[in-house]
């Protein structure tokens, strides 16, 4: 299958929604395709986030990353948060992920960014041999909390 990636834009912003909506429900969220749309649009006009989107023939979405920025204190350094990773379940295993992940390093690189980071769940394994493949390790020195608010 040939896959092109593309930079999601406000133009696409209801294909990205489709996609993010069925990411959420991957995690156990329930669907909200408006919601959705209006939180991937508020991202976009503020430059809160990056979304790459991977398109099949007839620029069918098939799966997504979104990276947010921050910066890194200790390091003194930009990083990007790669928050997002999702290729719809009928076309997976076919590399998309894959390409996806490597357009984002890419992005990062054009960009000066030094760090990427992601986190995914603990019974993910798919996913984390993926991220191991490209070279993404464990941090095993801290442990992350939350706090609901």
């Amino acid at each position: 299958m040939e896959v092109h990636i593309m930079r999601g834009t406000l133009r696409y912003v209801d294909d990205a929604a489709r996609l993010f909506d069925e990411y959420r429900q991957f995690y156990g969220m329930p669907s909200d395709f408006q919601g959705a749309r209006e939180f991937l649009t508020a991202r976009l006009q503020k430059k809160d986030s990056v979304i790459l989107m991977a398109v099949g023939g007839q620029r069918r979405p098939l799966g997504f990353v979104q990276l947010y920025p921050m910066f890194s204190s200790t390091r003194m350094q930009k990083l990007w948060i790669l928050n997002d990773l999702f290729v719809l379940p009928g076309v997976r295993r076919q590399g998309i992920g894959r390409q996806l992940m490597e357009a984002a390093h890419s992005h990062a690189v054009q960009r000066d960014v030094r760090i990427l980071v992601l986190a995914t769940g603990k019974d993910n394994t798919q996913a984390k041999r993926l991220y191991k493949s490209l070279g993404y390790e464990l941090d095993t020195a801290f442990d992350h909390y939350e706090l609901s608010l």
